[in-house]
């Protein structure tokens, strides 16, 4: 076993056995992720005037005494409104060992339905980051920006992964692994920056498809319910025009896809970091974590693309058929997970191309 690295499923089962997690109900069957674990909102959700962060001098719920609005009961469900903002306590908590850190992430259905969350902890300087030897509650903000939502207590908005001191891998390690297992299918793969990068498909698939963009004035999405909505009451398709361009307004959302197959090793961990702002005014990717097995061969996984969630910012920007639009970053497990994405697990997005959430009925 290596001595750093990201817990794997059994490890994280045995922070649950130890007390490190715990959570005032039974722990979901499937909550446990092959490198990670769902978090579930709690009771009550908090309307806030704004986004914050509690800063290292304060606890969240003093500075969420004076910043709440008004306050919903989740317990039987409860509407989340596009355009505000959400504080809900969470039903884990953590007591982490010394030398375990943990980082946050939106759930990919999360972030196909563009739902904006991030995790804070007590004391907190930077969002969805949480030290080593935590000990304390964890709350999640919430910010849906396109849908209006229904959620409740035990909805999984957000994930968690667990990590022993430094498993990033380097340039000269992320190339020796590519060239072994070929993470991404790119005849000369870009590795710059600690990560492997990505880039846009705009030429689609079967009738020329290369996206949808969110619809505005639509129902309401339960997160909870699969299969549940037409896609069409609430995505536009978007096709190839013949020019490999597509024309990025402001503060509208849309789902695309990566040009290049994705492949996540089982003895590694995956991140998509949005790319460097300096190249554009957009943003792709809320949801960030590949679990070990995404896009693996053995797991089902053969030609499993990145869907992108992207956002243009401020100003038009026009997209050109491969350019880069992210970096995936590698790190090691810290052992062998009992389960891979895809192959053990009922996984919603092996084996994808351009596909939507799990909220909507296949077109």
């Amino acid at each position: 076993m290596r001595q750093s690295g990201i817990l794997p499923d059994s490890r994280i089962a045995e922070l649950f056995d130890s007390g490190a997690l715990s959570a005032p109900r039974k722990r979901d069957a499937d909550q446990i992720q092959p490198a990670s674990l769902d978090l579930r909102l709690g009771e009550t959700a908090y309307r806030v005037r704004a986004s914050f962060l509690p800063g290292p001098e304060h606890r969240v719920d003093e500075k969420l005494e004076r910043l709440k609005l008004h306050e919903i009961d989740l317990t039987g469900g409860a509407v989340l409104e596009t355009g505000c903002v959400y504080l809900v306590p969470l039903l884990e908590s953590l007591k982490l060992p010394a030398d375990v850190s943990a980082s946050a992430n939106p759930k990919s259905s999360t972030g196909r339905l563009d739902i904006f969350t991030r995790v804070m902890t007590d004391y907190g300087a930077e969002f969805d980051q949480i030290p080593a030897g935590y000990e304390g509650p964890l709350y999640l903000e919430v910010s849906p920006r396109t849908f209006p939502i229904i959620a409740r207590t035990g909805s999984r908005l957000s994930q968690i992964r667990f990590r022993i001191g430094s498993s990033l891998l380097g340039e000269d390690a992320l190339e020796k692994l590519h060239a072994r297992e070929t993470l991404v299918a790119s005849e000369v793969p870009n590795i710059s920056d600690g990560g492997i990068g990505l880039s846009i498909d705009l030429l689609g698939g079967k009738g020329g498809l290369i996206g949808y963009r969110g619809k505005h004035h639509t129902g309401l999405v339960d997160v909870d319910r699969r299969d549940a909505q037409d896609v069409l009451d609430f995505w536009e398709p978007l096709h190839d025009r013949g020019d490999g361009e597509l024309i990025l307004d402001p503060d509208e959302f849309y789902i695309l896809a990566s040009r290049e197959a994705v492949h996540v090793p089982p003895d590694f961990a995956a991140e998509m970091t949005p790319f460097d702002p300096l190249v554009g005014e957009f943003r792709v990717h809320y949801a960030g974590f590949f679990d070990p097995g995404f896009g693996h061969s053995a797991a089902g996984g053969l030609g499993s693309r990145a869907v992108l969630e992207v956002r243009s910012h401020e100003v038009p920007f026009i997209l050109g058929h491969g350019q880069m639009v992210g970096r995936l970053v590698y790190e090691h497990m810290l052992a062998h997970p009992d389960a891979l994405y895809g192959a053990d697990l009922k996984s919603n997005y092996q084996a994808q191309g351009l596909k939507l959430s799990k909220h909507f009925r296949a077109p």
